[in-house]
């Protein structure tokens, strides 16, 4: 009966001592795979930034548009010309385009484009040119459409800031993103109201819109002497 008990005892000890053996075993894999487990990366907004605009197409630009309007909530912006300086109000419901025009701005896109299409009594355009600068720049930011936004019934006043189509095959009017126009027709260009998206309006200078607007000009409608935008730049 000792004898039984002694081996009985002697079951326990082992059966415990490979239990907290077990444990311990557990636990040090445990904390292993928790120092193996790599960190949350905490992303650099400049990083992504020129990540996604290296890959620019028409769907990283909204995603990208979108985010940025979340971070950037200036909505004016002053365009100087040697006739002087044009103000504009950009409307916070056309997200994607008042995001897009801050964007170029910052990244000084504008500065030294032109009015390169000016039509009397109708609009000026601008946000072009000819010069190799201009291509290089595009080139950097990326090729992308930006979406027509009309529904909410801003019209083509006097003064409204608009986003022509682009020039390729498109039935839908996806908005050239580089450029946009006044509206200087007295009355408006109401015409236009549904097929291009009014983002903005001018707040003052629009008697500098009008001398650009009357400017001699050649068959395609380019001035015989350039009309430059010296600089672009935020006011808020």
């Amino acid at each position: 009966m000792r004898i039984i008990c002694l081996l009985w005892l002697s079951f326990l000890f082992l059966n415990c001592e490979d239990k907290e053996s077990k444990q311990k075993k557990i636990k040090e894999t445990n904390i292993e795979q928790t120092e193996k487990k790599p960190k949350k990366k905490e992303i650099d907004k400049s990083d992504w930034i020129n990540d996604t605009l290296q890959s620019f197409d028409n769907l990283s630009a909204l995603a990208f548009f979108k985010d940025y309007d979340q971070l950037h909530k200036e909505n004016k912006v002053r365009i100087e010309t040697r006739f002087g300086n044009i103000d504009i109000l950009l409307f916070d419901e056309t997200r994607y385009h008042r995001s897009n025009f801050i964007f170029l701005t910052k990244e000084q896109y504008f500065d030294g484009t032109q009015f390169y299409r000016v039509i009397d009594n109708f609009i000026i355009q601008g946000g072009n040119s000819d010069d190799k600068e201009t291509v290089r720049k595009r080139d950097k930011i990326g090729k992308y459409l930006l979406p027509k936004d009309v529904k909410y019934g801003f019209k083509h006043d006097r003064g409204a800031i608009s986003m022509p189509s682009s020039e390729i095959d498109n039935p839908h009017k996806l908005a050239s993103p580089y450029e946009f126009f006044i509206v200087s027709q007295k009355g408006g260009a109401h015409f236009l109201d549904g097929d291009y998206t009014v983002f903005g309006k001018v707040i003052n200078g629009m008697d500098v819109v009008d001398k650009i607007a009357a400017v001699e000009t050649d068959e395609a409608d380019w001035p015989l002497t350039n009309v430059y935008i010296k600089k672009a730049k935020i006011l808020n």
